[in-house]
């Protein structure tokens, strides 16, 4: 029998490329959280007062 690959084995290669480029150019426009205030958040999870993703990092 014949392996089929899945559909992570599939490297899109142009596709990982513009992801990239994106991912770059969000970063020189300043859009991205720290590494700090994502810790921050993420240490209220588990606790009585967990901490809703703010809104302003999904713009």
């Amino acid at each position: 029998m014949e392996h089929e690959p899945g559909i992570f084995e599939q490297r899109d290669e142009a596709a990982e490329l513009a992801a990239d480029e994106r991912a770059r150019a969000d970063f020189r426009a300043g859009r991205f959280v720290s590494h700090e205030k994502m810790a921050e958040w993420l240490k209220t999870w588990g606790t009585p007062d967990r901490k809703p993703l703010p809104p302003e990092w999904l713009k």
